[in-house]
């Protein structure tokens, strides 16, 4: 479990592909020291398991659907990811709760800026914007924010000068992909009424 606070932005140094698994290695810089193998850490969002430490860098095994299913196969050598280690019992939620399940991936459609003020528009599918509510939260890459407005298959977030600094989303382009975890709680709703509501008022949602 994670809270979308990015601890800091990590850099991918080697992707070793394999038959069964690809292998990241990424520079974790300052929050290497505590972790060890077994441990989960948010890679733009996305839950991963350490296999190994080494120099601070941290390496991890991802199978084909982890890569299929999130923007991590998107990812390059020398691309910037933010982490997170797993949140500890006691430690302040900061954010929201975040799984680190990536249930959909989203496309930047749109970056507007005035001032200090920078909107950023995403498209996502259907299923997903159905999670997603006005106020409520959202994790993109794995940094949490709230969503400011929906939009037509999308929805819009304000991001602060400070969100930008200390997270990549301040390098995301028009057209880049990135990793959406709609709030769980809204998961949960959401499945609970497809289960109980009769087909003709789920239609009416």
């Amino acid at each position: 479990m994670f809270t979308g606070i990015v601890e800091c932005v990590g850099v991918v140094e080697a992707i070793e592909p394999g038959d069964d698994l690809t292998r990241l290695v990424v520079g974790a810089g300052s929050i290497s020291d505590g972790v060890k193998p077994g441990d989960s850490v948010a890679v733009n969002g996305a839950c991963l398991t350490v296999t190994s430490i080494r120099n601070g860098q941290f390496a991890f095994e991802a199978v084909p659907e982890t890569l299929e299913r999130t923007s991590l196969g998107d990812l390059k050598v020398g691309a910037r990811v933010n982490l997170e280690r797993a949140l500890r019992v006691g430690d302040r939620l900061d954010g929201h709760i975040v799984q680190g399940h990536v249930d959909g991936v989203g496309t930047v459609r749109q970056l507007i800026q005035h001032g200090n003020d920078v909107r950023l528009q995403v498209g996502c599918e259907p299923d997903f914007a159905d999670c997603v509510v006005e106020k409520g939260s959202i994790a993109i890459d794995g940094v949490s924010l709230t969503v400011a407005a929906l939009l037509p298959s999308g929805f819009e977030v304000a991001l602060i000068p400070h969100t930008l600094e200390v997270t990549t989303l301040g390098d995301r382009q028009v057209d880049d992909r990135v990793n959406l975890e709609a709030d769980v709680l809204g998961k949960y709703v959401k499945r609970y009424l497809e289960r109980t509501l009769p087909p003709n008022d789920q239609a009416r949602r």
